[in-house]
């Protein structure tokens, strides 16, 4: 993935509101890595490793929203720009695993 991609601020919305939203029918792309997602993930969620991201954006749905995720929230704003520059509505979820868990969302290890 460009360089490009982590120098804009793509859109965003809080830990709080991507819960919200996925209770709504939004859909979590989680991108990190394999290891990451094996020790927990969001129930749910499509794991989609941002180095694959690209490769993998004709199995996500065009008629949801997709909540980019990671553990920080660095990588998921590269993978937030990449989907919106290929047609996806996405934002970010900023601050990411650490503020999901405080929001209340819901974690996983199966």
């Amino acid at each position: 993935m460009s360089i490009r991609h982590y120098l804009r601020r793509p859109p965003a919305v809080s830990a709080a509101e991507a819960v919200s939203l996925v209770e709504r029918g939004a859909l979590v792309v989680d991108v990190r890595r394999q290891f990451e997602w094996n020790r927990v993930h969001i129930p749910g969620a499509v794991h989609a490793p941002l180095e694959v991201l690209l490769d993998r954006c004709v199995e996500l749905p065009e008629d949801r929203l997709l909540i980019t995720f990671c553990t920080g929230g660095i990588r998921s704003a590269g993978a937030a720009n990449l989907l919106v520059e290929n047609g996806f509505e996405a934002v970010n979820m900023s601050g990411g695993l650490v503020q999901w868990r405080a929001a209340g969302g819901p974690l996983t290890d199966s």
